[in-house]
Formats: structure tokens, sequence, C-alpha cells
């Protein structure tokens, strides 16, 4: 047997550089939504943003000095914020500007509305990488005391940055939402209001990064050795997901300042409606979001003892009680169809495929010399470069994924809940006039585009279409049935080929060969990495390679137990024939066991013997191998039987007993 245990430290260590941080993916908690939003959507849009800002600073390999003082930083952080305000400023002004003059009609304004924020908030992701790259801010958070040891303190202090970009923007915005959208909001109450919005979406990372820091800290190596791996990895995200979308509704509630909606006419009869249709759920709350002015509910939690409905004043307000009874059937439809858990399986899938491309990426970049000189230099403006060029194809793939792929699904599934809420009304009327209202009192928003909610007006031609296809329910549950078994085969088959596949082995050996064979060439008297490249060859079954640098090592010093034997294994069990020597095999297995007599060392021994004739030296050896193993007994006893059944077939031999 081939002694492999140091060879698996080194797959890890050879590569010089670090492992790069797996893309953060917070857990979706938070309300499965109806009706047309404002802000709501620039929510869904910053959980994108943070991944993207929380993967830009992680990465980030910091200079060990700074050429800069600390009030030069400073001085130049404060110089891009006043830039990046009075960009925003003219903006928002701009846009109010064009609304009193009436010179654009005022939904293809509130279209502009949107496309401004998203672009400023794109911008002010750009600006956070600038801080992080070119003004070294990791350098400045890690000289705070106690962040040098918690990432997480240092992920917070990063954050806190990209929300004063974000707070920039609602302060210049709120005019203009004012005027857009006739919401009568405070620019204290517009800004508070979007950061208790958007803070829960980090809730989830906040608690999984102390978490990770925790148990790196914890002297307890066995637990830190548990989560370490693929394996590891998926089961601890795994187990975190669910339990955060189990109770995270319940904190979220209490955030939000949500309170059980007071027993008016309206509340009983949703209540009365809910408990008609058998719907178990925690609690209907009013949702207090902007003051209660916009125009939205939602659902939250997929087990019943932790599910909240959540209403606004102002939807409870203009909707009359049918139509409130359509909002209420909709969010039932998120909860009949487990939308909450498909969202908990596109996460998973996401972790799963970035996990395993991400290791291909930086197996395929390190293939490069010019990488490898880079990462090798140890100039931490290299290393970084390095990490950004890993990056960019992972943040092009999750922007994707999230925007097209889950997008998808997130569009399909609020047509699916449309369609289920006009079911059960009985007819699509309720649910279009709600739809109909929300566009008219928020702002004409009809046509106002989404990535995870098709418009009002589609909505409403889509309920339409059912008055003269009846079986338009049926089919697109199967539509979206036939979609989500596709993407699950798709994500079988990239995660197996990305995580466990044999062209990931090879790839990453090819690796291992490139960059040991450099290091060889710089280091020729280095034993333990031709030990390392030998090994490599052998699993990849470049065996005539793997002969030379065990003879190399041999020649260097004739006394290494490891190459000893490792050599006398090829030479005695070589799948290709010709590169088999018997005899000199059982020469080398015999000197590595003077040397050490190990269970491993002795399996080899017996392997030479048997191949060599020496049935009875092969079950003696075989035997003291298996007392002398203390792991994988189960392979030294199948070895062992082998012998004994070849050395029954030995002419002469009458019983196992004459073997011994």
């Amino acid at each position: 047997m081939i002694r492999t245990a140091r060879f698996h430290v080194t797959i890890t260590a050879v590569i010089r550089a670090s492992r790069l941080t797996k893309i953060p993916t917070p857990a979706t908690t938070f309300p499965r939504t109806a009706g047309a939003k404002s802000c709501v959507p620039v929510m869904f849009n910053n959980i994108v943003y943070f991944i993207i800002v929380l993967l830009v600073f992680e990465i980030n390999h910091p200079d060990k000095t700074s050429g800069e003082s600390f009030s030069f930083f400073l001085a130049m952080l404060f110089l891009t914020w006043m830039a990046f305000a009075a960009y925003c400023h003219w903006g928002f002004q701009t846009l109010r500007k064009r609304f009193k003059e009436g010179v654009q009609a005022h939904g293809s304004l509130a279209i502009a509305y949107h496309r401004l924020t998203g672009r400023l908030a794109i911008l002010s992701v750009f600006l956070f990488a600038l801080t992080v790259y070119v003004l070294n801010m990791k350098y400045w958070i890690q000289k705070i005391p106690g962040c040098d040891q918690f990432s997480s303190l240092q992920g917070l202090c990063a954050i806190l940055l990209f929300f004063v970009y974000l707070s920039t923007i609602w302060y210049f915005a709120c005019p203009c939402y004012r005027t857009l959208f006739r919401q009568e909001i405070t620019r204290r109450s517009y800004i508070r209001s979007n950061l208790r919005l958007n803070l829960p979406i980090l809730f989830p990372w906040i608690v999984l990064a102390l978490l990770i820091d925790l148990i790196s800290l914890s002297p307890l190596r066995g637990v830190a050795r548990l989560f370490t791996g693929f394996g590891g990895n998926l089961l601890f995200f795994a187990g975190f997901i669910v339990l955060l979308m189990i109770y995270m509704p319940g904190i979220i509630q209490y955030w939000w300042g949500c309170r059980p909606l007071p027993d008016t006419t309206k509340s009983k009869t949703l209540r009365t409606f809910l408990e008609s249709r058998g719907f178990k759920y925690r609690e209907l709350l009013n949702w207090p979001i902007f003051e209660g002015q916009m125009m939205t509910a939602g659902i939250m939690g997929f087990l019943p003892r932790y599910r909240y409905i959540l209403i606004t004043d102002s939807l409870m307000e203009i909707l009359n009680t049918e139509e409130l009874k359509a909002v209420m059937a909709h969010e039932m439809g998120h909860a009949k169809y487990r939308h909450l858990l498909f969202y908990v399986l596109f996460l998973l899938g996401f972790m799963v495929v970035s996990f395993g491309l991400q290791d291909f990426l930086e197996y395929l970049l390190y293939m490069h010399p010019f990488i490898t000189k880079m990462m090798s230099s140890g100039n931490s403006q290299s290393i970084n470069a390095v990490y950004l060029a890993l990056s960019l194809p992972m943040l092009v793939i999750l922007v994707v994924y999230f925007r097209y792929i889950m997008g998808f699904f997130m569009r399909n599934f609020e047509r699916q809940a449309d369609l289920y809420a006009a079911g059960v009304m009985g007819s699509p009327g309720p649910v279009i006039n709600s739809l109909k209202k929300i566009a008219y009192f928020s702002g004409k928003t009809m046509d106002v585009p989404s990535w995870h909610h098709f418009s009002i007006r589609q909505r409403i031609d889509c309920l339409m279409k059912t008055l003269e296809e009846p079986g338009l329910i049926g089919r697109h549950n199967r539509f979206l049935a036939m979609c989500f078994l596709g993407y699950l085969t798709a994500m079988i088959v990239l995660g197996y080929t990305l995580n466990f596949s044999p062209l990931k082995q090879r790839i990453l050996y090819s690796v291992l060969e490139k960059e040991l064979n450099e290091r060889i060439q710089s280091d020729p008297e280095n034993i333990s990495l031709y030990q390392d490249y030998a090994m490599v060859c052998n699993e990849m079954g470049k065996y005539d390679k793997a002969i030379r640098a065990y003879e190399t090592i041999i020649a260097l010093d004739p006394d290494q137990a490891l190459a000893l034997n490792n050599l006398a294994w090829i030479l005695v069990t070589c799948p290709d024939k010709r590169l088999r020597n018997p005899g000199r095999g059982l020469e080398l297995a015999q000197k590595a066991v003077t040397l050490e007599r190990s269970a491993v060392f002795l399996d080899t021994l017996a392997e030479a013997y048997y191949e060599n004739g020496f049935i009875r030296k092969a079950i003696q050896t075989s035997r003291e191998a298996l007392v002398a193993a203390r792991e994988n007994r189960q392979y030294y006893d199948k070895q062992l039987k082998k012998f004994l059944a070849s050395g029954r077939k030995e002419k002469g031999v009458k019983s196992t007993f004459d073997l011994l």
C-alpha cells in the first residue's frame, strides 16, 4: 500500500495563496409580497449588492503597512463621499424638475426614479471597492482593537461604509419619492424606514460570520474540523439556513415594529376568511413600513407556528373587504406551494455550484505561470489582482443566477400565487381590482419593470386570461414543476461535476504537478518536493514519472522509508506491466520494513512476497500487518483473505493451517 496521508495535506498546502473566501449568501427570510411597491424591489436588489460588497471586502489582501497616513485616508474618503452626494443631489433634482415641468409621463418618471436609484446603488458598490483596494480600507479597519481577531467585526465596519452611501441616496431621493408616489414622509423617517427594511438582510450573515469566528477560535480542534470540507460546509450552511428560516420571522417582525392588527370590521373579516380556508398562521400583523404608507402585504415563515401575515395601513384603507381577501388568498398561495422552501433550495443550489466552480476557476488560473509568480511574490497588490481575477467570473455568475434563474422562478411564483388567489375567490375580479388600486394610489406604476415580479399590467393580463382559459392555472403549475425539475437536474449534474467528478481531480492534479515541478527546478535537492511530486504522478497514472521521482529520492537518501515503500508498491502492482519489477520491489519493501515496521509497509512487503510467489511469507506478513493496523482494518483483512485463497490453490497445501 502507498502511504498518502501526507499527500492529502499537501493538496491544500502546495498552492501558496490562501483559499478564496466563499461567496456569502444571506438567507432570504423576507416576506413574499403582493402588489406594487416602490421600495420593496430595492430590498431585493440590495440583497445582491450586499453579497457583492461582502465578497469584495473579504477577498481583499491588505498591505502590511500603509504608505499614507490615517488622516489622508479619512480626507480621501470624505472627498469621495462629497462627490457622490453631489451627483445624487443633481440626479434627483433633475428628475423632480422634469416631473414639475410635466415634460414626461408620470409612469415613465417612476421608471426613471427606480433606474436612477439602481444606478446610484451600483455606483456606491464601485466606490466601496475603490475604497477597499485603492485607499486600503481593510488595513485601517484591522487596526481597530478586536477587529484583527474577528472577521465578522471587520465586515460590519465595511458594511457601515456601504450604508453611508445608501443613506446618502435615500436622503436625496426622499423629496422625489414624496412627489412621485404621493407620500407624506420626512427625510428622517424615510431613511429610518429604509434602514429598518434593509438591515434584516444582514442578520443571517452577522450570525453566520460570528459563528464561524467562534468555531475558528475554539480550542476544540474537533469542532473546527467537523465543519471543514465540502460536506461539512454544506451540512453547516443547510442547517443554519433552515433554522434561520424557522426562527428569523419572529425576530424580524419585532425589528420592523409589527403589531397585531386591531379588531376592526375588516381585520375580523380577514381572520374569519383565513380560518374558513383552514389556513394556519401565528398572527396577522400591521406592517408599519414607511409609516404604513407603502401599499403592500407579505408573508413570512413556512411553519404555521412561526408564520406571520403582514399588511400595511394604507393597503387596509384603500382596499375593500373582497379585495383584501384576494390579497390574503395571494399570501395563502405562497404558503400552499411552499415557495419559501424553494428559496432555501435555490440558496443551497447556488452554494453547491459556487463552491465547486470557484475551485475550478482557482485551479485553472493557477495553471498559468504568470499567476503563480504573482502569488509567490508576496506583494499584496499582485495578490489582490489575482483574487479579483478569480472573483469577477463568480460575481457575474452570482448576478446571472439571482437576476435571471432565481428571478425567473420568483416572477412565476408570484403569478402562481395570483392564479391561486383567483381560484380561491372564484373569479380574478377581486385580485385585478386590488392590483389596479395599488397601481393607481402608489403612483400609476402599472408598467414598472422588476426582475422578481411581473409588472402590474402583465399580472392583470394573465389573470384576465383565466376567464377565457379555465385550464390556465393547471398549465402554469405543470410548467413550473417542469422548470423546477430541469433546474434540479442541472444543479445535481453541475454539483457532482464541480465537486466530485474525476474531471475536477484531474485538473487539481495537473495544477499540483505543474506547481511542484516548478518548485523542484528551483530546489532540486528537496526530498519533500520529490515525494509530493511522485504521489501526484501516481494519482494521475503517470507511473514512469513517479518511479523516476522515487529513484531520485533514494539516490539522495537511501534510507527514506516512505520512498522505498511507495516505489516498491508501484514496481509490484503497477497497472502498466512494462514498468513492473517484482524482484526489485521485494528488495525495496524489505528494506522499508527494516526501517519502519508499520502496517502500511508490512502490507507492501506482503504484496511483494505474493507477486514473487512466496505465498506463505505473504500470509504471515499480511497477518502481522492486520494485527498492527489501527485503521482501515477491513482492507487488511481483505488482503489476508486474498493471500489465503491463493495459498489453498498451491499444490501440496491441504488446509489453511498448513499456511500459517
